[in-house]
């Protein structure tokens, strides 16, 4: 009451946390002088923000999807710029969510001026979800599995996914709720440093992800005509390894991946793909931060004494789509991802591939903000991931869009 403007987040106060809104201000002075500052406080409390400068029309209205900011956290004309360039107070904290049950509560703050920040004209509160209506989560833990399942609303049947995120470990839930939220039958899967799960386990079994697969068929909601698996990082080599050994698997989406098995040997049915050879003395750590530089670590994957590590990617059935960020600076993902495509290519496979100027290493979904540090999980180091702000925001909408394309399309 008694605020001079409106804030206004359209079409509604509450989406999904992948929606795109469209930001309005109302109320103000022709050409008025404002600030635009957003705030999201996550689960452990941390405080992340951005602002940004604009002035109004001559209606005294701001249209953030039109009015381009003069300054701040970003420039120009950027509908969602108050969203992928939010950033921690405390460096190197990444934005992840922990419970999807919950939504991220944005508030959208209006201040006079473009430097004082002491006069509040409006604001309001945007509910970002990761659950869409009527999805269910159902933890699984059924013989060796250690997984949550969402299910979308309604019978289906829906296409059904197995979801992996990387050496970081646990069971990261966020990226499988909202493919859910968008149709697809998803299972986030764990494979490293959950519960009875070791940080780093001596050796995974092809056992283990087969289990995944055969629970995730005999769903009644899941198409009977094969699954998907997408992976980031460590998940994506082994996206390429349940698409190349596993049957039923007919599609498959490397994120920031590799052509080769990469630090944990791979067990299958007679068979194991060793580690690709690596030498962490040849990691790079900047003295004043200690900020570790990896792309280096591993051998030429063009050496062929390293090739009983590849995945015999050609040997699959499968379709594939690769993403990589040419600003990673945690792995030569372009690199690598050019090696599997160019073998799937020579045995006349169907291969998508998009590498994005700008991006780094961790392609999320969209509007969660880059984050080029962060504290590796099963390593305790301080890692770079790499990502320009403006570059790699574009690149996480075009990623998701051609992901979900994707499935459909082949599932």
């Amino acid at each position: 009451a008694g605020m001079a403007a409106r804030v206004s987040v359209l079409p509604s106060l509450r989406c999904l946390f992948d929606d795109p809104v469209q930001i309005r201000v109302t109320g103000l002075q022709p050409q008025q002088a404002v600030t635009l500052r957003a705030s999201l406080v996550d689960e452990s409390g941390e405080l992340f923000q951005a602002h940004a400068l604009y002035r109004a029309g001559s209606s005294g209205e701001l249209d953030l999807s039109r009015s381009p900011a003069l300054g701040g956290s970003y420039l120009g004309v950027e509908p969602m710029g108050l969203l992928w360039a939010l950033q921690s107070k405390t460096p190197y904290k990444r934005l992840a969510k922990r419970n999807v049950l919950t939504p991220f509560y944005v508030d959208f703050e209006v201040y006079e001026g473009h430097r004082d920040m002491s006069r509040l004209l409006g604001k309001c509160t945007n509910e970002r979800w990761f659950l869409g209506e009527g999805v269910k989560r159902i933890s699984v833990r059924e013989g060796r599995l250690r997984a949550t399942l969402f299910l979308p609303p309604g019978p289906g049947p829906f296409p059904g996914l197995i979801d992996l995120y990387g050496s970081g470990g646990g069971l990261i839930e966020y990226r499988a709720s909202l493919l859910a939220s968008r149709g697809f039958v998803t299972l986030a899967l764990a494979y490293m440093s959950f519960e009875d799960i070791p940080a780093m386990p001596e050796i995974l079994e092809l056992s283990y992800f087969e289990e995944a697969v055969n629970f995730l068929r005999k769903q009644q909601q899941v198409k009977g005509t094969g699954i998907g698996v997408l992976g980031l990082s460590k998940g994506g080599d082994l996206a390429l390894s349940l698409a190349t050994f596993l049957p039923g698997i007919k599609a498959a989406v490397s994120i920031s991946g590799s052509s080769f098995n990469s630090f944990i040997p791979l067990k299958g049915d007679g068979f194991t793909i060793p580690v690709h050879p690596y030498d962490l003395g040849r990691m790079k750590i900047s003295d004043e931060s200690g900020l570790v530089d990896f792309t280096d670590v591993l051998e030429d994957h063009t050496d062929p004494a390293t090739w009983d590590c590849r995945i015999p990617v050609e040997r699959s059935s499968a379709k594939f789509l690769f993403l990589s960020g040419l600003d990673d600076k945690n792995w030569k993902s372009d690199l690598y991802c050019q090696d599997a495509v160019q073998r799937l290519q020579q045995h006349g496979r169907e291969v998508e591939f998009y590498s994005y100027a700008g991006a780094g290493h961790l392609l999320e979904p969209p509007y969660l903000p880059l984050c080029k540090v962060s504290i590796h999980r099963v390593l305790g180091m301080l890692v770079l991931w790499g990502g320009q702000w403006r570059e790699h925001a574009k690149a996480q909408e075009d990623a998701w869009r051609r992901i979900q394309a994707f499935f459909w399309q082949h599932l």
